[in-house]
């Protein structure tokens, strides 16, 4: 594939991105009990026009609708980061161990009797947690790609133990609110709770996309990106350290939602080939599509009241996750490995 077909794949595909984000955003801020039209809706997210459509749409339809978009478009470069940096295409946060940490945090905070502003913050210190154990297992190995994996699934086992743990042991009132926040879900998101983790989100990406260029070196191996003198454990913790970030943040506006980080790499991959500088953009817009959509089916499209959208993610993801191991254990694949 040359650089016009790639550069062509690469627009067409953002663009689409961009236009069906638009239209989710459009359809999550008039749907509801209360239909509003499209734009009464756009005004009214920009303060104007009637006060009761100004309250609906800011106050209870924005929040819900920009903690998705954040938190998939943190979730889908984390994934990408990810799998890129460990070379493997099952990476995503659960195998760091991220997921278990946030759900812990969060987890104790309900259980300490916290407010539900505090909740996201839990999960951001239980995601920073789990960064932490990775690093101090896996740092005598300096770093290296198989001891990382399996030192975050140890992690993530031994904390998703321990959130288990805690929830049989709530009374039936917290033991149910633990659970539903656990499976992920944005419902009842504050500007609050947006305005803190999405800002922090904002500079993780930006962040992202400046350390963007010791991903693409890493990508040419250790010994090619050695003898280009790039520090590989460093710039490895430093990519590290940031799709954990993003991943807590993530879970900190969504809970420990599945699939999503493990699935966008393949989508970026499939519809525009290569990695290229724009692949981690285009990470986060297909996440932010992703979660957004997803958390639409779950308000309009199912029968189920109060279902959280990680039960809509956990459910595409199963299947999804058969898909790829088949693909990686098929005879076509291990030929060419």
């Amino acid at each position: 594939m040359n650089r016009v077909t790639t550069r062509i794949r690469v627009l067409a595909f953002a663009g689409t991105a961009l236009v069906a984000l638009f239209v989710l955003l459009t359809v999550s801020l008039t749907t509801g009990e209360m239909r509003i039209p499209a734009v009464t809706a756009l005004r009214a997210l920009a303060g104007l026009g009637d006060a009761g459509d100004v309250l609906v749409v800011q106050q209870f339809r924005a929040p819900r609708s920009v903690a998705a978009i954040a938190g998939g478009a943190g979730l889908g470069v984390a994934g990408c980061v990810l799998q890129r940096l460990f070379r493997n295409p099952l990476a995503s946060p659960d195998v760091m161990g991220v997921t278990g940490g946030a759900s812990l945090g969060a987890v104790a905070l309900i259980a300490a009797g916290a407010s539900q502003t505090l909740v996201p913050v839990g999960a951001l210190g239980g995601g920073l947690l789990a960064a932490l154990l990775l690093g101090v297992f896996a740092w005598g190995s300096g770093l290296a790609v198989t001891r990382l994996v399996l030192t975050g699934l140890a992690v993530q086992a031994g904390l998703a133990a321990a959130v288990n743990l805690m929830i049989v042991r709530f009374p039936a009132e917290l033991a149910g609110s633990a659970l539903q926040w656990t499976t992920g879900s944005v419902y009842g998101r504050t500007w609050t709770e947006v305005w803190g983790a999405g800002g922090a989100m904002v500079l993780a990406l930006a962040a992202a996309l400046v350390l963007h260029r010791r991903l693409a070196v890493l990508d040419l191996g250790d010994d090619s990106a050695g003898a280009l003198g790039l520090r590989t454990s460093t710039a490895r913790l430093q990519l590290l350290v940031l799709a954990v970030v993003l991943a807590s943040l993530a879970a900190a506006l969504a809970g420990p939602v599945t699939f999503v980080a493990l699935a966008v790499p393949h989508i970026v991959r499939f519809l525009t080939g290569p990695p290229t500088a724009a692949s981690l953009a285009l990470a986060g817009l297909t996440g932010a599509v992703l979660l957004l959509a997803s958390d639409l089916v779950v308000q309009h499209l199912l029968p189920i009241e109060g279902l959280p959208v990680g039960a809509v993610t956990a459910t595409l993801g199963a299947p999804w996750l058969l898909v790829l191991m088949l693909r990686q254990s098929s005879p076509v694949n291990r030929s060419h490995a």
